[in-house]
């Protein structure tokens, strides 16, 4: 394909990948006034995102493994359509059940849309050339993670209100839709499909049971780290995943391919990404959080103090993947990413209520050019290691990986920064005299009705608990770090499919193998 046809082939992709990129974050900044109208609690808060995350997650593998078996076109269109769905009934929501039901609809939706845009792009381009490509494909998901925020807080803001924060996305999806009609035209090589149910089941299982414990435990109303409930959802987690490595070592055509994931550029690269999702998911959902409750900004405002992430996301992405194109080196840029995401991440973990505002806006860009060199580059390094038909599958595990790790983070960053906040809210109640039950609703997010001391001490026990959350994912992504040091760098090929090595020339009869080595060179140079 040319490059005119690949630019109108990724239109209504990236089209469709912005829209669910932007329908998982543009809800950041309207949650502290959805959860103060739906009465809702931090616990809430971490939930909303994170049942769109774990629904995420668990479906991208099934949708990876659809996408090496049936159309693509058809599989994205199809995705576009439950996140309709989705997103209608989030927007109608009432309740905080009924609105954790549309974000895993929704969740459901953004995995088919995030697997097959990593999949359509491995299938029409090159690795060698994928570089930009990708780096495209980074500068939406940079401006769709950090813009979300800014337009939903605009509109909770505006005579909208916070449910128009879903239906805004409603029309972006349709006009995805028609485009993806018109621009997408790739083949489809039908093959067999068999489609491992047990398998999708019990990595479904496995992974909710083990997030839901880990949202909860160490509640005062719910059950202690260590409990019989703790040990009952724990040993059951790890029996459902211990069954899932069994039942995917013998499955014809597995849900997630041991032989895939187990290659060791592409198990490294899981580990990142796991590192990357705690970082990305985490940072981006309290630290909206942080500038609205903590520093009292305003929706729209709150929005405005995260482009510097915006931008160093953006410019991470770009460069890095035109770099990458034209050079074909790329572990420099997966280190060079890391120790920025970690640098950035420390300098958050130094913030607390009255940092400077200018200050945070450093810090959340060297996070944000980080996370911008790293998130593509990942998915690259893999899909260079694997043939087209196994492309999908392969995109989707680093991106399945990704989100687990970001579900992970946001549920137990959540836990983390509920419980913090109740200790320093239970100080700053004790130094001011004021009793414990004098307004103190431990990690509540209403404050607009609270008197103006207890609003206070709870906004500066918000503010400083965030740089808790912020040097514990410093801390897991010096895991990312580790890992990609320990990537083996493999040239970018310049074919989009793996080429088998060239058949030797048939020996001339006349002419013995010991008077003809240069066939055998000119093969191996092939």
């Amino acid at each position: 394909m040319t490059h005119r046809q690949i630019m109108e082939a990724l239109t209504g992709l990236l089209a469709a990948f912005f829209t669910a990129i932007l329908s998982s974050t543009i809800v950041a900044n309207a949650l502290p006034t959805i959860m103060s109208e739906l009465k809702g609690t931090q616990t809430d808060f971490a939930w909303v995102i994170t049942a769109a995350l774990l629904a995420n997650a668990a479906t991208t593998p099934i949708w990876g493994k659809l996408a090496d078996l049936f159309s693509k076109k058809v599989l994205v269109q199809l995705s576009i359509v439950i996140f309709v769905a989705g997103s209608v009934m989030a927007g109608l929501s009432a309740t905080i059940p009924l609105l954790l039901t549309a974000r895993v609809i929704q969740g459901v939706a953004m995995g088919g849309l995030t697997a097959l845009a990593q999949a359509i792009i491995g299938s029409m381009i090159p690795p060698r050339d994928r570089g930009k490509y990708s780096g495209y494909m980074g500068a939406v998901m940079a401006v769709g993670t950090a813009g979300g925020p800014l337009l939903g807080g605009f509109i909770v803001d505006s005579p909208l209100g916070w449910r128009w924060t879903f239906f805004v996305c409603v029309p972006l999806a349709v006009v995805a839709l028609i485009l993806l009609q018109i621009t997408l035209k790739i083949p489809h090589i039908k093959r067999p499909a068999k489609i491992d149910w047990l398998g999708s089941i019990l990595l479904t299982s496995g992974v909710s049971l083990l997030l839901i414990w880990v949202s909860f435990a160490g509640n005062p109303e719910y059950y202690d780290w260590w409990s019989w409930q703790s040990g009952l959802m724990v040993g059951g987690g790890v029996l459902l995943l211990a069954l899932l490595v069994l039942v995917e070592s013998k499955v014809p055509q597995p849900i997630i391919p041991l032989k895939i994931i187990s290659e060791r550029t592409t198990a490294l690269a899981i580990l990142a990404s796991v590192a990357v999702g705690v970082a990305m998911f985490g940072s981006s959902t309290f630290l909206g959080q942080y500038f609205q409750v903590a520093r009292g900004a305003t929706p729209t405002e709150a929005g405005l103090l995260t482009l510097p992430m915006i931008a160093g996301n953006l410019i991470g992405s770009v460069v890095s993947g035109l770099l990458i194109s034209r050079t074909g080196k790329w572990k420099r840029y997966l280190v060079a990413g890391s120790i920025l995401l970690i640098g950035g991440l420390g300098l958050g973990g130094t913030m607390d209520h009255t940092t400077e505002l200018w200050q945070a806006g450093i810090f959340t860009a060297i996070l944000g050019l980080g996370l911008g060199m790293l998130m593509q580059n990942l998915v690259l390094a893999v899909q260079n290691t694997v043939s087209a038909r196994d492309i999908g599958t392969a995109s989707a595990s680093v991106a399945f990986f990704r989100s687990v790790g970001g579900a992970i983070g946001v549920s137990v960053l959540g836990a983390v920064l509920g419980n913090r906040v109740k200790e320093l809210a239970a100080q700053g109640f004790a130094a001011a005299g004021i009793p414990a039950g004098g307004g103190s609703t431990g990690a509540t997010l209403d404050l607009a009705d609270m008197p103006a001391p207890v609003r206070d001490i709870m906004r500066a026990a918000y503010g400083d608990a965030t740089a808790e959350i912020f040097l514990i994912a410093g801390a897991i992504a010096v895991v990312a770090l580790i890992a990609v040091l320990l990537i083996t760098e493999r040239p970018l090929r310049r074919t989009v499919d793996i080429q088998p090595p060239a058949k030797p020339r048939e020996e001339d009869p006349f002419v013995s193998r010991q008077e003809s080595p240069t066939a055998e060179l000119t093969s191996a140079g092939n």
